[in-house]
């Protein structure tokens, strides 16, 4: 996409999204997932305030993302932009990600639609986390279909090295989510293939509380669903890639 390239109409925020999250692998070995759980999409400049009783249930912290030392989501969002020498993201930044709740926080997948001021799209930052407790983003420029490619450099899965690269389809959530992350290795097979899919719900009291009573406690049950089929692959007997020696490329340098 050209910097600066309508984004289409901005979806209401804070929103929730009941999500549906569906992995399939195709080698060595054939194993599909699903989990059910929710999402939230957030204005970074305009965090929601939730009635003192639910504060636990949803927050969102800096030390969660990026470096984890910015004093804000947006200062840190920023200081990686500018290490990278991407200027006039200064307009509407959305989030999707998962929020802590009752002290706890897993992301798997954060993704931010930085806009300029004049609300066109100028990129998009795709934030891994992994169960190593690793951070990495990627730096996207999709198409007007919300279409990007970028070459894997991040250890996520122990059962994948770092090989390849990532098709990604990540249009601006509206009334609907619909995301595809596909792995594609050099000898053109497409191993992985994760999709993320929902529907949009504004984001108040009663949304959260009916959310909560499907996934009390969401992040700690993501988690868990990874480690549960991780054991289910290696007793499939996927071998474990070994982690690369050298390090990740840093997340962010700190703003000067």
């Amino acid at each position: 996409m050209v910097t600066g390239a309508p984004a289409g109409p901005a979806p209401q925020v804070p929103a929730l999204y009941a999500t549906e999250v569906r992995h399939a692998r195709t080698r060595p070995v054939r194993h599909a997932l699903a989990h059910r759980t929710y999402m939230w999409l957030v204005d970074v400049d305009d965090l929601p305030v939730l009635p003192r009783l639910l504060r636990p249930f949803a927050r969102f912290d800096a030390r969660d993302h990026f470096s984890g030392r910015a004093p804000t989501l947006r200062a840190g969002l920023d200081a990686h932009l500018a290490a990278r020498g991407v200027h006039g993201a200064d307009g509407r930044v959305l989030m999707l990600a998962n929020a802590r709740v009752l002290g706890h926080v897993f992301n798997p997948l954060t993704l931010y639609w930085c806009h300029d001021r004049s609300g066109g799209l100028v990129c998009v930052v795709a934030e891994v986390h992994n169960t190593y407790g690793g951070r990495h983003c990627y730096l996207l420029r999709p198409d007007d279909r919300g279409r990007a490619e970028v070459a894997k450099d991040f250890y996520v899965s122990p059962f994948f090295g770092v090989e390849g690269g990532y098709r990604m389809r990540l249009p601006l959530p509206g009334d609907r989510l619909d995301l595809t992350v596909q792995l594609r290795h050099p000898d053109g097979s497409r191993p992985l293939t994760a999709t993320v899919r929902g529907t949009h719900r504004p984001a108040g009291t009663r949304a959260l509380l009916a959310a909560l009573l499907r996934n009390p406690w969401p992040t700690a049950g993501v988690s868990l669903g990874i480690r549960r089929h991780g054991i289910r692959l290696y007793l499939k007997g996927l071998p474990v890639q070994p982690r690369p020696t050298r390090p990740a490329p840093p997340v962010q340098e700190d703003a000067p």
